[in-house]
Protein backbone atom coordinates (compact mmCIF):
# COMPACT_ATOMS: atom_id res chain seq x y z
CA UNK A 1 0.00 0.00 0.00
CA UNK A 2 1.78 3.27 -0.96
CA UNK A 3 2.17 5.68 2.16
CA UNK A 4 1.04 8.79 -0.31
CA UNK A 5 -1.64 10.39 1.27
CA UNK A 6 -2.93 14.68 1.31
CA UNK A 7 -2.59 16.62 4.99
CA UNK A 8 -2.51 20.23 5.91
CA UNK A 9 -0.50 21.01 2.91
CA UNK A 10 -0.17 19.11 -0.18
CA UNK A 11 0.54 15.06 -0.88
CA UNK A 12 2.89 13.52 0.76
CA UNK A 13 4.68 10.29 1.43
CA UNK A 14 7.94 8.17 1.15
CA UNK A 15 10.26 8.80 -1.51
CA UNK A 16 9.92 5.16 -2.77
CA UNK A 17 5.86 5.68 -3.60
CA UNK A 18 6.50 8.55 -5.18
CA UNK A 19 9.49 8.91 -7.24
CA UNK A 20 8.63 8.06 -10.97
CA UNK A 21 5.55 6.96 -12.47
CA UNK A 22 3.59 8.40 -8.99
CA UNK A 23 5.05 11.67 -9.17
CA UNK A 24 4.17 11.79 -13.11
CA UNK A 25 0.70 10.15 -12.51
CA UNK A 26 -0.57 13.02 -9.56
CA UNK A 27 0.93 15.75 -11.84
CA UNK A 28 -1.57 14.70 -14.71
CA UNK A 29 -4.24 14.09 -12.28
CA UNK A 30 -3.65 17.50 -10.70
CA UNK A 31 -3.75 19.10 -14.64
CA UNK A 32 -6.82 16.96 -15.67
CA UNK A 33 -8.45 18.38 -12.80
CA UNK A 34 -8.16 21.72 -13.30
CA UNK A 35 -9.16 21.27 -16.96
CA UNK A 36 -11.98 19.24 -15.72
CA UNK A 37 -13.20 21.99 -13.14
CA UNK A 38 -12.64 24.91 -15.50
CA UNK A 39 -9.68 26.40 -13.68
CA UNK A 40 -7.12 25.59 -15.81
CA UNK A 41 -4.92 29.07 -17.25
CA UNK A 42 -5.30 30.30 -20.95
CA UNK A 43 -2.15 29.79 -21.64
CA UNK A 44 -1.79 26.23 -20.45
CA UNK A 45 1.25 27.03 -18.47
CA UNK A 46 2.72 24.97 -15.18
CA UNK A 47 5.91 26.37 -13.15
CA UNK A 48 7.49 23.17 -10.88
CA UNK A 49 9.83 24.11 -8.15
CA UNK A 50 11.59 22.30 -5.88
CA UNK A 51 13.32 22.42 -2.44
CA UNK A 52 17.24 20.89 -1.93
CA UNK A 53 16.10 17.25 -0.30
CA UNK A 54 17.95 14.57 -2.48
CA UNK A 55 15.08 13.31 -4.39
CA UNK A 56 13.65 16.42 -5.27
CA UNK A 57 15.67 17.19 -8.64
CA UNK A 58 14.46 13.57 -9.87
CA UNK A 59 10.30 14.20 -9.15
CA UNK A 60 10.72 17.30 -10.03
CA UNK A 61 12.13 16.32 -13.80
CA UNK A 62 8.77 13.65 -12.99
CA UNK A 63 6.18 16.74 -12.99
CA UNK A 64 8.14 18.30 -15.57
CA UNK A 65 8.01 15.44 -17.82
CA UNK A 66 4.41 14.52 -17.45
CA UNK A 67 3.40 18.57 -17.74
CA UNK A 68 4.67 18.08 -21.29
CA UNK A 69 3.68 15.09 -22.23
CA UNK A 70 -0.46 15.61 -21.51
CA UNK A 71 -0.21 18.92 -23.66
CA UNK A 72 1.24 21.95 -21.06
CA UNK A 73 3.73 24.41 -21.38
CA UNK A 74 6.02 23.18 -18.65
CA UNK A 75 7.90 26.24 -16.82
CA UNK A 76 11.11 24.29 -14.17
CA UNK A 77 11.80 27.08 -11.59
CA UNK A 78 14.52 25.00 -9.75
CA UNK A 79 14.93 25.49 -6.52
CA UNK A 80 13.26 28.26 -4.62
CA UNK A 81 10.95 29.06 -1.76
CA UNK A 82 7.16 27.70 -2.35
CA UNK A 83 6.18 31.29 -1.50
CA UNK A 84 8.20 32.63 -4.02
CA UNK A 85 6.89 30.22 -6.84
CA UNK A 86 3.43 30.72 -6.02
CA UNK A 87 3.76 34.23 -6.43
CA UNK A 88 5.08 33.71 -9.49
CA UNK A 89 2.20 31.82 -10.63
CA UNK A 90 -0.83 33.75 -9.49
CA UNK A 91 1.08 36.50 -11.37
CA UNK A 92 1.03 34.58 -14.20
CA UNK A 93 -2.31 32.95 -13.56
CA UNK A 94 -0.24 29.99 -14.30
CA UNK A 95 -0.72 26.26 -12.56
CA UNK A 96 1.82 25.15 -10.28
CA UNK A 97 3.62 22.67 -8.76
CA UNK A 98 6.13 22.30 -5.62
CA UNK A 99 8.49 19.37 -5.17
CA UNK A 100 9.06 19.40 -0.87
CA UNK A 101 8.55 17.17 2.11
CA UNK A 102 8.61 20.64 4.44
CA UNK A 103 10.33 19.52 7.36
CA UNK A 104 9.95 16.24 7.26
CA UNK A 105 12.70 13.86 7.20
CA UNK A 106 14.62 13.30 3.75
CA UNK A 107 13.28 9.65 2.77
CA UNK A 108 10.16 11.47 2.75
CA UNK A 109 8.94 14.42 -0.39
CA UNK A 110 5.99 15.77 -1.34
CA UNK A 111 4.10 17.87 -3.95
CA UNK A 112 2.06 21.13 -3.19
CA UNK A 113 -0.35 22.06 -5.82
CA UNK A 114 -1.32 25.85 -6.86
CA UNK A 115 -4.09 26.44 -9.24
CA UNK A 116 -3.92 29.89 -11.42
CA UNK A 117 -5.49 31.71 -8.16
CA UNK A 118 -3.46 30.31 -5.44
CA UNK A 119 -3.40 27.28 -3.23
CA UNK A 120 -5.91 24.24 -3.65
CA UNK A 121 -8.67 24.14 -1.58
CA UNK A 122 -10.33 21.12 0.17
CA UNK A 123 -12.48 20.15 -2.71
CA UNK A 124 -9.49 20.37 -4.59
CA UNK A 125 -7.81 17.40 -3.13
CA UNK A 126 -11.03 15.47 -3.88
CA UNK A 127 -10.98 15.92 -7.28
CA UNK A 128 -7.38 15.14 -7.87
CA UNK A 129 -7.62 11.99 -6.19
CA UNK A 130 -10.46 11.00 -8.13
CA UNK A 131 -8.34 12.05 -11.46
CA UNK A 132 -5.59 9.99 -10.05
CA UNK A 133 -7.62 7.22 -9.26
CA UNK A 134 -9.73 7.24 -12.67
CA UNK A 135 -6.86 7.90 -15.28
CA UNK A 136 -4.69 5.57 -14.95
CA UNK A 137 -0.92 6.32 -15.98
CA UNK A 138 0.35 9.59 -17.44
CA UNK A 139 0.45 10.06 -21.17
CA UNK A 140 3.95 8.85 -22.59
CA UNK A 141 3.88 11.27 -25.11
CA UNK A 142 7.43 13.51 -24.51
CA UNK A 143 5.71 16.57 -25.49
CA UNK A 144 7.92 19.83 -25.91
CA UNK A 145 10.96 20.43 -23.72
CA UNK A 146 10.44 22.07 -20.45
CA UNK A 147 11.46 25.94 -20.43
CA UNK A 148 13.87 27.08 -17.39
CA UNK A 149 12.32 30.16 -15.81
CA UNK A 150 14.40 32.52 -13.26
CA UNK A 151 14.60 35.23 -11.37
CA UNK A 152 11.40 34.73 -9.21
CA UNK A 153 13.75 34.59 -6.12
CA UNK A 154 14.61 38.34 -6.86
CA UNK A 155 10.56 39.20 -7.83
CA UNK A 156 10.04 37.32 -4.22
CA UNK A 157 12.45 40.24 -2.32
CA UNK A 158 11.46 42.89 -3.52
CA UNK A 159 8.41 42.67 -2.72
CA UNK A 160 9.07 42.04 0.92
CA UNK A 161 12.01 45.21 0.51
CA UNK A 162 10.42 47.45 -1.21
CA UNK A 163 7.31 47.40 1.17
CA UNK A 164 9.96 47.75 4.79
CA UNK A 165 12.45 49.78 2.74
CA UNK A 166 16.28 49.72 2.79
CA UNK A 167 16.62 50.80 6.16
CA UNK A 168 14.05 48.77 8.10
CA UNK A 169 16.70 46.48 9.81
CA UNK A 170 19.71 49.41 9.63
CA UNK A 171 22.37 47.97 11.75
CA UNK A 172 20.65 44.50 13.01
CA UNK A 173 23.35 42.01 13.71
CA UNK A 174 21.25 38.96 12.35
CA UNK A 175 22.79 35.10 12.84
CA UNK A 176 21.46 32.89 9.78
CA UNK A 177 21.13 29.33 10.24
CA UNK A 178 21.11 27.91 6.60
CA UNK A 179 20.91 24.46 7.08
CA UNK A 180 19.08 23.29 3.75
CA UNK A 181 16.80 25.57 3.60
CA UNK A 182 16.17 26.63 -0.03
CA UNK A 183 15.98 30.21 1.18
CA UNK A 184 19.19 30.38 2.70
CA UNK A 185 20.87 32.80 0.44
CA UNK A 186 17.60 34.53 0.14
CA UNK A 187 17.21 35.53 3.80
CA UNK A 188 21.06 36.50 3.72
CA UNK A 189 20.49 38.77 0.47
CA UNK A 190 16.67 40.36 1.23
CA UNK A 191 18.05 41.16 4.97
CA UNK A 192 21.40 42.47 3.88
CA UNK A 193 18.92 44.64 1.26
CA UNK A 194 17.27 45.88 4.33
CA UNK A 195 20.30 47.35 6.05
CA UNK A 196 21.21 44.66 8.57
CA UNK A 197 24.03 42.68 8.75
CA UNK A 198 23.60 38.89 8.45
CA UNK A 199 26.10 36.35 9.05
CA UNK A 200 25.55 33.11 7.46
CA UNK A 201 26.36 29.94 9.70
CA UNK A 202 26.05 26.38 9.62
CA UNK A 203 25.59 25.76 5.86
CA UNK A 204 24.26 21.91 5.12
CA UNK A 205 25.77 20.03 2.33
CA UNK A 206 22.64 17.10 3.33
CA UNK A 207 19.05 18.02 3.50
CA UNK A 208 18.21 18.37 7.20
CA UNK A 209 14.53 18.18 8.62
CA UNK A 210 14.03 21.56 10.57
CA UNK A 211 10.68 21.55 12.18
CA UNK A 212 9.67 24.98 13.81
CA UNK A 213 7.13 23.67 15.70
CA UNK A 214 8.81 20.49 17.37
CA UNK A 215 12.70 21.69 17.68
CA UNK A 216 15.57 19.21 17.21
CA UNK A 217 17.35 19.11 20.24
CA UNK A 218 20.48 19.74 17.96
CA UNK A 219 19.13 22.75 16.67
CA UNK A 220 18.11 24.19 19.79
CA UNK A 221 22.01 23.44 20.82
CA UNK A 222 23.39 24.97 17.89
CA UNK A 223 21.16 28.46 18.91
CA UNK A 224 22.42 28.57 22.32
CA UNK A 225 25.98 28.88 21.18
CA UNK A 226 25.67 31.21 18.65
CA UNK A 227 23.76 33.52 21.11
CA UNK A 228 26.09 32.78 23.79
CA UNK A 229 28.64 36.02 23.74
CA UNK A 230 25.63 38.22 22.60
CA UNK A 231 26.95 39.59 19.27
CA UNK A 232 23.64 38.64 17.76
CA UNK A 233 20.63 40.73 17.72
CA UNK A 234 18.50 37.93 15.71
CA UNK A 235 18.68 33.54 15.16
CA UNK A 236 16.40 33.23 11.84
CA UNK A 237 15.94 30.73 9.86
CA UNK A 238 13.14 28.40 7.80
CA UNK A 239 12.03 24.97 7.42
CA UNK A 240 12.73 23.02 3.92
CA UNK A 241 10.82 25.14 1.53
CA UNK A 242 10.54 28.39 3.30
CA UNK A 243 6.82 28.86 3.78
CA UNK A 244 7.53 28.32 7.85
CA UNK A 245 9.82 30.85 9.85
CA UNK A 246 12.42 30.02 12.50
CA UNK A 247 13.30 33.35 14.70
CA UNK A 248 15.47 33.23 18.15
CA UNK A 249 15.79 36.11 20.34
CA UNK A 250 19.21 37.62 21.42
CA UNK A 251 19.19 35.22 24.36
CA UNK A 252 18.50 32.42 22.18
CA UNK A 253 15.03 32.07 23.00
CA UNK A 254 12.90 30.76 19.90
CA UNK A 255 10.11 32.78 19.34
CA UNK A 256 6.65 30.90 19.05
CA UNK A 257 5.28 30.91 15.57
CA UNK A 258 1.43 31.96 16.65
CA UNK A 259 3.87 35.60 18.06
CA UNK A 260 5.65 35.81 15.10
CA UNK A 261 2.09 36.26 13.09
CA UNK A 262 0.57 38.20 15.60
CA UNK A 263 3.67 40.72 15.31
CA UNK A 264 3.59 40.61 11.26
CA UNK A 265 -0.30 41.48 11.69
CA UNK A 266 0.50 44.51 14.13
CA UNK A 267 3.45 45.88 11.63
CA UNK A 268 1.12 45.54 8.75
CA UNK A 269 -1.71 47.04 10.68
CA UNK A 270 -3.97 44.33 10.66
CA UNK A 271 -6.99 44.18 12.70
CA UNK A 272 -8.23 41.05 11.79
CA UNK A 273 -6.39 37.71 12.02
CA UNK A 274 -7.51 34.23 10.76
CA UNK A 275 -5.56 31.09 12.41
CA UNK A 276 -6.10 27.54 13.30
CA UNK A 277 -7.18 26.20 17.42
CA UNK A 278 -3.78 25.75 18.05
CA UNK A 279 -2.30 29.76 18.69
CA UNK A 280 -2.53 30.68 21.57
CA UNK A 281 -5.82 31.80 22.76
CA UNK A 282 -3.79 34.99 24.31
CA UNK A 283 -4.48 36.51 20.76
CA UNK A 284 -7.93 37.04 22.04
CA UNK A 285 -6.52 39.88 24.25
CA UNK A 286 -4.48 42.00 21.54
CA UNK A 287 -5.60 45.36 22.15
CA UNK A 288 -4.96 45.99 18.12
CA UNK A 289 -7.16 43.60 17.04
CA UNK A 290 -10.66 43.88 15.98
CA UNK A 291 -11.74 40.39 15.57
CA UNK A 292 -9.86 36.49 15.75
CA UNK A 293 -11.36 34.19 13.37
CA UNK A 294 -10.59 30.33 14.44
CA UNK A 295 -10.29 27.82 11.96
CA UNK A 296 -8.71 24.03 11.51
CA UNK A 297 -5.31 23.30 10.91
CA UNK A 298 -3.98 23.79 7.52
CA UNK A 299 -3.58 26.87 5.05
CA UNK A 300 -6.82 25.90 3.03
CA UNK A 301 -8.63 26.30 6.06
CA UNK A 302 -7.13 29.82 6.74
CA UNK A 303 -7.35 30.87 3.76
CA UNK A 304 -11.11 29.92 3.76
CA UNK A 305 -11.53 31.90 6.72
CA UNK A 306 -9.20 34.93 5.37
CA UNK A 307 -12.28 34.79 2.24
CA UNK A 308 -14.67 35.33 4.90
CA UNK A 309 -13.69 38.01 6.74
CA UNK A 310 -12.73 39.89 3.18
CA UNK A 311 -14.15 43.07 3.29
CA UNK A 312 -14.15 43.96 6.88
CA UNK A 313 -10.57 45.11 7.43
CA UNK A 314 -7.20 44.63 6.80
CA UNK A 315 -6.97 40.57 7.38
CA UNK A 316 -3.93 38.50 7.95
CA UNK A 317 -3.75 34.89 8.31
CA UNK A 318 -1.41 32.67 9.97
CA UNK A 319 -0.75 28.71 11.20
CA UNK A 320 0.69 28.11 15.19
CA UNK A 321 3.99 27.63 13.15
CA UNK A 322 4.58 31.25 11.99
CA UNK A 323 3.85 30.94 8.48
CA UNK A 324 2.32 34.16 7.44
CA UNK A 325 -0.45 35.09 4.76
CA UNK A 326 -1.45 38.26 3.17
CA UNK A 327 -5.36 37.94 2.21
CA UNK A 328 -5.06 41.70 0.42
CA UNK A 329 -2.99 44.37 -0.64
CA UNK A 330 -1.60 46.68 2.33
CA UNK A 331 -0.82 50.27 2.03
CA UNK A 332 1.61 51.91 4.19
CA UNK A 333 3.68 55.14 4.43
CA UNK A 334 3.10 54.79 0.76
CA UNK A 335 4.66 51.51 0.33
CA UNK A 336 2.54 48.74 -1.13
CA UNK A 337 2.78 45.26 0.03
CA UNK A 338 1.36 43.00 -2.84
CA UNK A 339 -1.42 39.83 -0.81
CA UNK A 340 -0.04 36.24 -0.86
CA UNK A 341 -2.61 34.01 0.48
CA UNK A 342 -0.21 30.81 1.22
CA UNK A 343 2.05 30.67 4.02
CA UNK A 344 5.32 32.58 3.66
CA UNK A 345 8.49 32.92 6.39
CA UNK A 346 10.74 35.76 5.73
CA UNK A 347 7.62 38.48 5.88
CA UNK A 348 7.35 37.18 9.59
CA UNK A 349 10.86 37.01 10.01
CA UNK A 350 11.38 41.01 8.59
CA UNK A 351 8.37 42.22 9.94
CA UNK A 352 9.27 41.29 13.96
CA UNK A 353 12.90 42.05 13.13
CA UNK A 354 11.18 45.76 12.22
CA UNK A 355 9.27 45.59 14.74
CA UNK A 356 12.17 45.50 17.22
CA UNK A 357 13.99 47.98 15.47
CA UNK A 358 11.00 50.79 14.95
CA UNK A 359 10.81 50.33 18.83
CA UNK A 360 14.15 50.57 19.67
CA UNK A 361 13.80 47.26 21.54
CA UNK A 362 15.50 44.18 21.57
CA UNK A 363 13.37 41.27 20.03
CA UNK A 364 13.17 39.46 23.40
CA UNK A 365 11.60 42.58 25.05
CA UNK A 366 9.08 43.33 21.70
CA UNK A 367 7.54 39.87 22.23
CA UNK A 368 7.57 40.55 26.31
CA UNK A 369 5.66 43.56 25.42
CA UNK A 370 2.64 41.31 23.30
CA UNK A 371 1.87 39.62 27.21
CA UNK A 372 1.03 37.05 25.52
CA UNK A 373 1.17 34.28 28.40
CA UNK A 374 3.19 30.93 28.24
CA UNK A 375 2.57 28.01 25.76
CA UNK A 376 4.80 25.41 24.13
CA UNK A 377 4.11 22.56 21.51
CA UNK A 378 6.47 19.42 20.63
CA UNK A 379 5.25 16.40 18.72
CA UNK A 380 5.88 11.83 19.59
CA UNK A 381 7.17 10.86 15.63
CA UNK A 382 6.15 7.43 14.13
CA UNK A 383 2.54 7.40 15.50
CA UNK A 384 0.49 5.90 12.66
CA UNK A 385 -3.31 6.60 12.02
CA UNK A 386 -4.10 3.46 13.97
CA UNK A 387 -2.53 4.63 17.15
CA UNK A 388 -3.35 7.97 17.15
CA UNK A 389 -7.06 7.30 15.90
CA UNK A 390 -8.62 5.77 19.19
CA UNK A 391 -5.85 7.82 21.34
CA UNK A 392 -8.11 10.77 20.30
CA UNK A 393 -11.37 8.95 20.45
CA UNK A 394 -10.89 8.60 24.05
CA UNK A 395 -9.78 12.18 24.92
CA UNK A 396 -12.83 13.21 23.27
CA UNK A 397 -15.35 11.10 24.52
CA UNK A 398 -14.06 12.92 27.67
CA UNK A 399 -15.12 9.99 30.58
CA UNK A 400 -13.68 7.94 33.05
CA UNK A 401 -10.79 6.75 30.57
CA UNK A 402 -10.03 10.24 30.16
CA UNK A 403 -10.30 11.82 33.53
CA UNK A 404 -7.73 8.32 34.53
CA UNK A 405 -5.15 9.75 32.30
CA UNK A 406 -5.15 13.63 33.14
CA UNK A 407 -5.92 12.50 36.70
CA UNK A 408 -2.09 13.50 38.04
CA UNK A 409 -2.62 17.11 36.16
CA UNK A 410 -6.04 17.55 37.47
CA UNK A 411 -9.93 17.83 36.50
CA UNK A 412 -11.24 18.12 33.02
CA UNK A 413 -13.61 21.07 33.02
CA UNK A 414 -13.57 21.22 29.07
CA UNK A 415 -13.24 19.30 25.99
CA UNK A 416 -13.25 20.75 22.55
CA UNK A 417 -12.54 18.81 19.36
CA UNK A 418 -12.63 21.21 16.77
CA UNK A 419 -9.35 19.84 15.55
CA UNK A 420 -8.21 16.96 17.66
CA UNK A 421 -8.99 17.12 21.17
CA UNK A 422 -8.08 19.85 23.53
CA UNK A 423 -8.54 19.34 27.03
CA UNK A 424 -8.98 22.14 29.78
CA UNK A 425 -8.08 21.23 32.99
CA UNK A 426 -9.24 22.88 36.72
CA UNK A 427 -6.29 25.38 36.99
CA UNK A 428 -6.54 26.66 33.57
CA UNK A 429 -4.14 24.86 31.23
CA UNK A 430 -5.14 23.06 28.74
CA UNK A 431 -3.65 19.88 26.60
CA UNK A 432 -4.27 19.82 22.89
CA UNK A 433 -3.28 16.45 21.01
CA UNK A 434 -4.04 16.41 16.97
CA UNK A 435 -2.60 13.69 14.18
CA UNK A 436 -0.21 15.55 12.00
CA UNK A 437 -1.97 15.67 8.34
CA UNK A 438 1.70 15.77 7.01
CA UNK A 439 3.17 13.24 8.81
CA UNK A 440 2.36 9.70 11.09
CA UNK A 441 2.97 11.59 14.20
CA UNK A 442 1.12 13.04 17.35
CA UNK A 443 1.60 16.71 18.07
CA UNK A 444 1.05 18.37 21.55
CA UNK A 445 0.21 21.72 22.36
CA UNK A 446 -0.31 23.48 25.64
CA UNK A 447 -0.86 26.54 27.26
CA UNK A 448 -0.15 27.18 31.24
CA UNK A 449 0.26 30.02 33.56
CA UNK A 450 4.52 30.33 33.07
CA UNK A 451 6.78 29.19 31.13
CA UNK A 452 7.99 26.67 33.44
CA UNK A 453 4.63 25.74 34.06
CA UNK A 454 4.38 25.08 29.75
CA UNK A 455 7.40 23.29 29.85
CA UNK A 456 6.77 20.87 32.68
CA UNK A 457 3.08 20.33 31.16
CA UNK A 458 4.54 19.53 27.28
CA UNK A 459 6.82 16.98 28.96
CA UNK A 460 3.95 15.21 30.96
CA UNK A 461 1.94 15.92 27.54
CA UNK A 462 4.67 13.85 25.93
CA UNK A 463 4.98 11.25 28.44
CA UNK A 464 1.57 10.32 29.41
CA UNK A 465 0.29 9.75 25.80
CA UNK A 466 3.50 7.55 24.50
CA UNK A 467 2.76 5.46 28.08
CA UNK A 468 -0.88 5.19 26.54
CA UNK A 469 0.10 4.28 23.16
CA UNK A 470 2.79 2.14 23.99
CA UNK A 471 0.43 0.27 26.53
Amino acid sequence: MSSLKFGTSGLRGLVVDLVGGPAATWTAAFLAHLDAAGLGPTAREVIVGQDLRSSSPQIAADCLRASSANGWHALDAGALPTPALAQEAIRRGAAAVMVTGSHIPDDRNGLKFYRPDGEITKTDEAGIRAAFEAGGEAATGTGEAPQKLGGLTETYIERIVGFFGPEALSGLRVGVYQQSSVARDVLVEALSRLGALPEPLARADRFIPVDTEAHRPEDLDLIAGWTADGRFDAIVSTDGDADRPLLADERGHIVRGDLLGLLTARRLGADIVVTPVTSSSSLERAPFLSHVVRTRVGSPFVIEGMDGAAGSGTVVGFEANGGVLVGSDVERDGRRLSALKTRDALLPIVATLAEAKAAGQSVSRVVEGLDAGAAAADRLPEIAADKSTPFLAMLAAGGEDAQRFFAERGAITDVNTFDGVRTTLADGSTVHYRASGNAPELRCYVEAGSEAAAADLLAWGLAAARRRLDA
